[in-house]
């Protein structure tokens, strides 16, 4: 089964990492997003990850509390309790943590340290990838034409 740290590679500069302070605006935050075209951002406080914000964040928690987007820090909106992922985690066990959770960011840290963020969008391709290729093993398996 495919690893984050494989996906990870895969993605090379896909894999950038974006983060905001705690003390920014959430106006700022959504600025950055729109311009990297993502949808979250790891919140930072001296190199520390202290939180997420993502789309979810702003159009849950802001617009229904009535508040304004440039008057409203991203540390009153951001998800505290980030749930991070290792290199090691396979496809099918962020999958599953996805999908218990109601996440779609999972950021991955290796020795205390954030390396990357891996997607649902990433997670699903992946795993369709992986079983198209078992797909094509056992065809050619049957076929008689496996060279393994």
């Amino acid at each position: 089964m495919i690893t984050v740290k494989r996906l990870l590679e895969r993605k090379g500069n896909g894999s950038t990492v974006w983060s905001i302070g705690p003390e920014a605006s959430v106006f700022k935050a959504l600025e950055l997003m729109a311009i990297k075209n993502i949808g979250a951002l790891l919140v930072r406080m001296d190199d520390e990850l202290v939180g997420i914000f993502s789309e979810r964040d702003y159009a849950r928690k802001l617009i229904l509390k009535g508040k304004s987007s440039k008057d409203t820090l991203i540390s009153e909106l951001m998800t505290k309790n980030v749930i991070t992922v290792n290199p090691n985690t396979t496809m099918r066990d962020c999958m599953v943590i996805m999908s218990k959770k109601h996440i779609r960011h999972l950021p991955v840290k290796h020795e205390n340290q954030v390396v990357g963020i891996i997607t649902i969008r990433d997670v699903v391709t992946e795993i369709i990838s992986d079983q198209q290729q078992t797909i094509q093993e056992l065809e050619r398996y049957i076929s008689g034409g496996y060279v393994g």
